[in-house]
């Protein structure tokens, strides 16, 4: 070691790596096992086939639902042009009604108007009928007009009254006609206001309706996402290179979800862990050359402790010491270094976790 090192060793150390447990991810029937108990296998390889018909007619099923949420969608999105200029349509048509209706009113009142007059010039001529009668009358008693005269003008008297009847009846159609114009204007005044209203709402709705398809077809197809992993998952792969252990899956088998079937030793991350008790600690800290001893073959590799722990194995176990309630015999603690094999060493293939090993530190 030299003249300025020195060697400190340890009784309790072991090679450790990551145990991958293999678990299934959705339950089903195993229908086929890959991996022997001890066989090496690489990342991607299959290691056991659950039974797929149940997740392949889930899948089926979400497809379907996706393929109606899809075309739902379209309808919706070719619904809302539609409606847009349904609505358009129907505010120009109003305001088409309400120009026509206020000419029709402007007629009926001109119509209204002239009855009126007519009525007047009727109703002047037949005073002026009715006082000629009356003056005919004493003329022809008088024998100053002729019989025949004073008939002609009693039969004028009598035409142009019925003419003022008439006459009057026309106004009073004609003021009918006025109100009847006005009610329909009335009407399309009202029909323009609920155009105008409803259309935007109108329209909201169609667009609401499109953004629901939109949304029940993401949902849909989340769903068949979802099912597509499903039926991915009746094939369970190695996450990692390692070597199998603890096996447990067999064919005709029932596993459910989260069920651990199989564990891999990830060979590709090995390291030692070497539990030095407290007062080994003192000159010891993070790159340190070490030398591990492998029981099981006797061969020695080079290491650098990579990491000082962070607290005592004791306190970390799953019962941890309770000291305060009983009498205090004071024991020398461990904590646990982890040490880093340096790689491209011959023999690091042949190291398996749980190994005894016994390091040796190399002090400076």
């Amino acid at each position: 070691a030299g003249a300025t090192e020195k060697r400190r060793g340890g009784d309790d150390a072991q090679v450790d790596g990551h145990l991958n447990g293999i678990t299934a991810r959705i339950d089903g029937e195993v229908t086929a096992v890959h991996a022997e108990e001890n066989q090496s296998v690489q990342v991607g390889q299959l290691l056991v086939e659950l039974d797929p018909r149940d997740y392949q007619v889930a899948l089926e099923q979400a497809q379907a639902q996706l393929l109606r949420a899809q075309a739902e969608a379209r309808a919706a999105n070719s619904n809302l042009p539609i409606t847009q200029s349904s609505t358009q349509t129907n505010v120009s048509t109003s305001k088409s009604e309400i120009s026509n209706t206020e000419a029709g009113v402007a007629a009926a009142e001109r119509d209204q108007a002239a009855a009126a007059s007519r009525l007047q010039e009727v109703e002047a001529n037949n005073a002026k009928a009715q006082a000629d009668v009356a003056r005919y009358k004493s003329l022809v008693d008088k024998d100053e007009v002729s019989r025949s005269q004073y008939d002609q003008v009693v039969a004028t008297a009598k035409a142009l009254a019925a003419a003022v009847d008439s006459a009057r009846s026309s106004a009073e159609s004609a003021q009918k006609v006025v109100e009847q114009r006005r009610a329909q204007l009335d009407q399309a005044h009202s029909q323009m206001t609920l155009a105008n209203v409803s259309a935007p709402n109108q329209i909201a709705i169609s667009k609401a309706n499109l953004q629901s398809g939109q949304a029940n077809v993401k949902a849909m197809q989340a769903q068949v996402d979802r099912a597509t992993l499903d039926l991915s998952y009746c094939k369970i792969v190695s996450p990692v290179s390692g070597v199998v252990s603890k096996r447990t899956a067999e064919v005709g088998e029932h596993v459910s979800k989260g069920q651990r079937i199989l564990t891999l030793a990830d060979l590709g991350d090995l390291w030692v862990t070497a539990n030095f008790k407290e007062s080994q600690l003192k000159q010891m800290h993070a790159g340190q050359s070490v030398t591990v001893t492998i029981d099981a073959f006797d061969q020695k590799f080079d290491g650098t402790i990579e990491a000082m722990p962070g607290a005592t194995g004791s306190v970390t176990s799953l019962l941890p010491p309770e000291n305060a309630t009983g009498n205090y015999v004071k024991v020398v603690q461990r904590l646990p270094v982890r040490i880093r094999l340096k790689p491209g060493q011959q023999g690091l293939d042949r190291l398996r976790p749980g190994m005894s090993v016994v390091p040796k530190v190399w002090l400076k």
